[in-house]
């Protein structure tokens, strides 16, 4: 069996261990480390298996990871995003699904503190499906536009999965901060047409909604939720200034985070125990994917599977055209199946090198991945967004009408993610703007 058999077959072991349930991380170590002692024996694969997590878990720049975790999490349990709905609310609610649009918003400015999608639909769903409810407003909408919308938190920046791809990628994580930020606000405005319209279309979907606020209200609501911008801009506009690296500033906005709580007084013991505790949970789940496919990136190298993955593609077609549209293809089928950050570095090994041969843009292209993958979050069967969606509702509303709520907002990024693709400047204006 040659070197690129070998490869084919680690693969194919690789996709049977995770239908088996195993644990990425772990499938994609263990058919690594079984595919490099067999092209290279087992003493090297043993030294290259010790070697290699301790390489890629070390590195200074995913640091950023567990920081910008960190920052999101004491966000959250110190209840500095606790008043952004409401105050959304008293901005947008007498628009035609007014309360849904308030969600949208509220998720764009929760995606900004935090980069985890999950994080910002599970606080979002307790918060805002309750009150549509409440509205008579139509529970797959209710439901649906904030598994949707939880997804911004992959694309509007501080995102993890940017941190991911630019650090595998080999390319400026600030160049992708500031590509996201276009392609995040598109979106979101999206989401909100979306909304209108159909709500216009059948105004039984969204009942109006009555309310008046007067202005101490309107002070109150607003008073409650500013840290949250400072927090927001401290963090970020230091970033693409220059100021502190990304990995700095994700250090920074969570000390920052730490002032804040103290400042508006909802610091305490209980609150950061529970934010380190998550942030440990949630690094921990994402190294061991990242350790995996280092491993399984060392493994297709030395069998040389992405050369002839790159030139069975480049014999249907060498353009990049060609090549987007079987990424699309792929990124679709796979987030039916995987979550997004297993679906990214699953593929980084093979699709980067084809993307570099290809002349396509590499800050363009990851935000297309990104896009794609938030896609995916939202897509039946594992849907991560929508089991959050379903684990904080409880009962409320069954899975099959969150699924069928989040349809519309699936063939609206569809049409976003078009979007992207044919006008990449949408994503390159504001990095090219960078030193």
């Amino acid at each position: 069996m040659d070197k690129f058999q070998i490869g084919l077959l680690a693969m194919s072991m690789g996709v049977f261990l995770i239908a088996l349930r195993i644990q990425i991380g772990v499938a994609l170590g263990i058919v690594s480390f079984f595919g490099i002692a067999a092209i290279l024996g087992w003493r090297p694969a043993w030294g290259i298996v010790t070697a290699i997590p301790f390489n890629f878990v070390g590195d200074w720049n995913l640091t950023a990871i567990p920081m910008f975790l960190l920052m999101g999490y004491i966000a959250f349990a110190t209840k500095l995003t606790a008043g952004l709905f409401q105050a959304m609310r008293v901005v947008l609610s007498r628009l035609p699904g007014g309360l849904a649009i308030a969600s949208v918003a509220a998720c764009a400015f929760l995606s900004a503190a935090s980069g985890s999608s999950v994080a910002v639909s599970a606080a979002m769903a307790r918060i805002a499906t309750p009150e549509m409810l409440k509205y008579r407003y139509d529970p797959g909408l209710a439901a649906g536009v904030i598994a949707s919308a939880g997804t911004l938190g992959s694309m509007i920046p501080p995102s993890l999965l940017m941190v991911l791809y630019g650090y595998f990628a080999e390319v400026s994580i600030a160049k992708m901060f500031m590509a996201g930020f276009i392609p995040g606000i598109l979106s979101a405005l999206m989401f909100a047409g979306m909304i209108i319209t159909r709500v216009k279309l059948n105004p039984a979907l969204a009942p109006p909604v009555e309310e008046t606020f007067d202005e101490a209200q309107k002070k109150a609501a607003f008073a409650d939720v500013w840290p949250l911008p400072v927090l927001i801009i401290g963090t970020l506009v230091g970033i693409f200034i220059g100021w502190f690296t990304p990995t700095e500033g994700a250090a920074v906005g969570a000390v920052l985070a730490i002032l804040l709580a103290w400042v508006k007084g909802t610091l305490s013991m209980d609150a950061m125990k529970e934010a380190i505790v998550s942030t440990l949970s949630g690094t921990s789940s994402i190294f061991m994917v990242v350790i995996g496919t280092a491993l399984l990136a060392k493994m297709t190298a030395l069998t040389g599977l992405p050369d002839g993955i790159a030139q069975w593609l480049f014999s249907l077609g060498s353009d990049q055209t060609t090549f987007i549209i079987m990424v699309v293809i792929l990124y679709l089928i796979m987030g039916c199946f995987l979550d997004s950050v297993s679906i990214l570095l699953l593929t980084m090994p093979i699709i980067m090198p084809i993307a570099r041969a290809v002349g396509a843009d590499l800050i363009w292209f990851g935000i297309v991945l990104v896009k794609l993958l938030e896609i995916g979050l939202v897509t039946p069967p594992v849907g991560l967004n929508v089991f959050v969606m379903k684990s904080a509702l409880g009962n409320l509303i069954p899975l099959t009408t969150i699924f069928r709520g989040v349809t519309w907002f699936v063939i609206t990024d569809g049409i976003t993610l078009a979007l992207i693709i044919f006008f990449p400047w949408l994503s390159l204006v504001l990095p090219s703007m960078m030193k």
